[in-house]
């Protein structure tokens, strides 16, 4: 017997004494939990947010809507970037003060691992973000892309709109999104640690990560 033999066995035993009609929802799980941590108002969540996601090591700005492309502009010029990839979507606005020699590259879906490798930056907006655990989360709708698109290129720079898009909880967060879609939960820039605890960024996705808290 092998081990998928052994682990199926446990399973069969496991299940022997349910009914074979029985189903999942025939046993509804309590959902008595707190939804969130105390109450917040809008600008409190949005400062979590921000703590929480500069605590990732992630880099964190504020802008309004008028100041928000010249932002944009500095962020990839202070990055030295030559290339950013522009997922569809996008306000057209946001990109009106990119350095014209900045080669703007669309969101393709034959793209490969290393020709997404060889862009500088990724800008893309957000479906939501996580103030108790400075959480971005995208999820492939406009002005996001496709999920490679965010976990190849080096820099990421993500606008989350405030306060519409900041919730404070994980499961306010789940009761808006979409199970259906391609989710991507980012909560600072890749990193990993050894046994040592010595951190490593970049490991299996962008090495910096700068999140722009849109006031709206």
């Amino acid at each position: 017997m092998n081990a998928r033999d052994q682990v199926l066995a446990r399973i069969r035993r496991a299940l022997a004494d349910v009914p074979a009609d029985e189903r999942p929802e025939d046993h509804p799980v309590a959902r008595d939990y707190l939804p969130a941590h105390g109450t917040r108002t809008a600008g409190e969540r949005t400062d979590l947010l921000a703590e929480n996601l500069a605590d990732y090591r992630a880099h964190v700005h504020r802008s309004s809507a008028a100041g928000l492309p010249a932002l944009l502009g500095r962020l990839l010029a202070d990055r030295g970037a030559r290339s950013v990839l522009l997922p569809d979507g996008l306000p057209d606005h946001w990109l009106t003060c990119l350095d014209p020699a900045v080669e703007r590259v669309p969101d393709r879906t034959g793209q490969t691992a290393p020709e997404l490798d060889a862009v500088d930056s990724v800008l893309t907006a957000c479906a939501l973000a996580i103030a108790e655990t400075g959480t971005v989360v995208l999820d492939g709708t406009a002005g996001q892309g496709r999920r490679r698109i965010t976990l190849v290129p080096d820099h990421h720079i993500c606008v989350v709109r405030a306060p519409d898009q900041i919730v404070d909880s994980v499961p306010q967060a789940l009761a808006r999104l979409d199970p259906g879609r391609p989710q991507t939960w980012i909560s600072g820039p890749s990193a990993t640690s050894d046994i040592e605890l010595d951190r490593v960024e970049g490991v299996h996705g962008p090495r910096t990560l700068d999140v722009v808290i849109l006031a709206d």
